[in-house]
This record gives C-alpha cells, structure tokens and sequence, in this order.
C-alpha cells in the first residue's frame, strides 16, 4: 500500500481488517506520519514499514522495535516497497510523488488499484504503454472513474458516444467570484459530500480535480477529448455515466464513500462486501445535474485546452497546481490565484515536446515547478 495513512489508504486497510484471513499485507508506505503508519505496520503485521521522509527513519525504526517489521525510509524506499512481491498494489501516494513508485508496481506485472490521478496527468503515454508491455492490470480508484469501469463495453468500445464524469461542485458550486475571491483554506476543504485530503478537496473546489479526471479517463478508456464530458451532480450519488450510440446511458449509483470503489478492486475480478450506507432513492429524493461553469471555475477550460495542446502541457499543470495549491494552503495566495498561476505557467513553458522515458518527466516537472514557485512569490509579494 503506498500511502497507507491518508484517506484512501486508511479506507483500504479498514476493509483489510474486515477479513484478516483473507490478506497478507506485505508493505505499508506514508509521507511523514510516523506514529499512524507504526500503528498500521503492528495491526496488520506488516513485512516492511516505509516513511517518505528520511529525516523520521529513526522515530520509525523505534517504533517498529521488537514487531518483526522491517523500517526504511526516503524515495529509493518507496519503490523498494512497490517492487515487493505483492499481487495487488493500492497507489495512493499523493501527486507526482507516486509516479515512480506506482511504475515499479506496473513493471512487475502487479493489480494496481490507482488512486495516484496525476500518474497519468503527468505521464499518461508513458504510463499506459507501461501497463501494456507489463501485463500489469490497472484498476482504477477515483469514483468516477472506477463508475465508468463498471458499465463501459471494452469489447465494444466503438459503440461508445461518449463518457460523462461527474462532479459535485465542490464547497463553492453557488459562489460568484467574488466571494471566492476571500475564501479560505479552511473552506475550501471543507467538501460537502467527501471526506478528503487538503489538497484533493482543495482541487475538488477550483473544479481543478474534474480536470485531471478529464485527463485520466483520456488515457484509461483511451477516449478522444471530445467524446468526454464534465457534469455538475452535487448530491454526488450518480458517480459518472456512459453513453452508448443506441441513446442509452448507463450509470453508476451509490452513496458517497470510498470504501465501495476500493472494495471493487479490493475483491477483482468478484465483488466483495462494504460497510458503507446503502443507497435510497426515495430519500434522496432528486437528483440535479448542471454544466459546469467555465467563467466561475476556469479549471475546467484550462485544462481541456491543455489536453488539446498535448506535448508537455499536462506535466506542467500537473506539477504547476501541485505548487499553487500548497501555496494557497499556506495562504500565501487567493483562492483564485491557483487557475491563474498554473495557466501563466503552463503559458510560459509551452511549447514543450511530450516526455517520452521517466527521466523527460521529471526534468519537465521540475522546471514547472520552479517557474510557478517563481510566479507565486511575485504573487505574493
């Protein structure tokens, strides 16, 4: 499991622990939450226990003493972890991060239940042929995607009109912008359906997160940019929908939990039990559905201009977001600065060839990186 304590990792392990005798779980990685991942590591019996960060290898180490859990810490660790001798691999290490971790996975022919959406923003051809020349069966995680998976014909798939994600809307849907011009961190992850982490529900409220969606299920169903469509549903039940050429459209349905996608990969190719609320139509009563507003949420146009112009473009807003938001989080800068920081920086790198081999990636992610830390300094100075 790469990235055990966050919200999809801690979802994952509390239906694990449903049916102990059903798995072995053979490496649990986190970010920097030593005490959680220690405690996670002595529950499950973990064979080894990897913490992000380095400079917490010794708080790990003491923590593990005398559990039979083998403690290692830093990146080459991370993929250390992923390369282990596991048949089912849950990606959910947060941003770019995940990517080479979540390919030692692929490259070993794993089930990889993805989580990690930027893995295929930032390097979505590079990923893809990946899965292919490995073997490796990808399953994906995100809600609307893990929808799609379940009701889309792969072995008709010229019969596809089109693919519909949805999306809630996030805490600021009925906000004009000017009053997201003073929204906080504090609101901005406060999402009205999800529980979950800052900088998800952070790119949930600027629609940012239905763009990489957009991005994602580009690559996963291997759908033309115009034959996918972004939808606003904020009661969240209809989890996304696939239109078919005879006028049918088939969805997806349940209540928003988490645990249920995860089950879904968790017990491929078969279904297994999840302890989640069972849905009720006649209590909810009516579902909405709305177009997204591009003028509102210039995240949505953003990043479809972005697939459309290819090249390096999804790499740069990928790593371009991931240093805005975090700036945002440290309120350094508005809310409505992150759209506008990323569309500067993907102007001022573009045109840029698209990554061919990890090493393109990471060079293109840095120099994203390094150009919108530069346009948020100015920002907030």
């Amino acid at each position: 499991m790469l990235g055990s304590t966050g919200s999809i990792g801690t979802n994952t392990l509390d239906l694990i622990a449903r049916d102990p005798e059903r798995y072995r779980v053979e490496a649990l990685t986190a970010n920097a939450n030593v005490d959680l991942l220690a405690t996670q590591a002595r529950q499950f019996n973990a064979r080894l226990a990897v913490v992000g960060d380095p400079a917490r290898y010794g708080a790990l180490k003491d923590a593990l003493v005398g559990t039979g859990t083998e403690a290692a810490a830093g990146p080459e660790a991370l993929k250390e972890a992923a390369a282990r001798p596991a048949d089912w691999v849950m990606a959910a290490i947060v941003g770019a991060a995940g990517l080479e971790p979540t390919l030692q996975a692929v490259r070993r022919g794993a089930t990889v239940a993805l989580a990690n959406k930027e893995c295929l923003v930032c390097a979505g051809d590079l990923f893809m042929r990946e899965v292919a020349t490995h073997g490796a069966t990808l399953l994906p995680v995100d809600s609307e995607h893990n929808a799609i998976f379940q009701v889309f014909d792969f072995e008709q798939k010229a019969r596809v009109h089109k693919i519909i994600l949805t999306a809630s809307g996030g805490p600021f849907r009925t906000w004009d912008r000017a009053a997201m011009t003073s929204a906080t961190p504090d609101q901005a992850v406060a999402h009205p359906n999800w529980s979950m982490g800052a900088k998800i529900s952070v790119d949930s409220a600027t629609m940012m997160n239905k763009g990489l969606e957009y991005i994602e299920a580009h690559h996963i169903f291997a759908m033309p940019p115009e034959q996918i469509d972004i939808l606003i549903h904020p009661q969240s039940v209809v989890h996304s929908m696939v239109a078919y050429v005879d006028g049918s459209v088939l969805a997806q349905l349940g209540t928003p939990d988490m645990r249920t996608p995860i089950a879904f990969t968790l017990g491929w190719p078969e279904r297994m039990p999840a302890p989640v609320a069972r849905l009720d139509l006649g209590a909810v009563g009516t579902l909405q559905f709305e177009a997204p507003d591009d003028a509102r949420f210039p995240a949505v146009r953003l990043v479809r201009d972005v697939l459309k112009s290819g090249g390096a473009a999804p790499t740069i807003l990928n790593a371009a977001n991931e240093v805005a938001v975090a700036a945002f989080l440290d309120r350094r800068i508005g809310f409505l600065d992150i759209a506008a920081l990323v569309d500067r920086t993907v102007s001022r790198l573009q045109p840029r060839a698209a990554p061919t081999c990890l090493d393109d990636v990471l060079d293109i992610d840095r120099a994203a990186r390094a150009a919108c830390t530069e346009l948020v300094a100015a920002a907030a100075a």
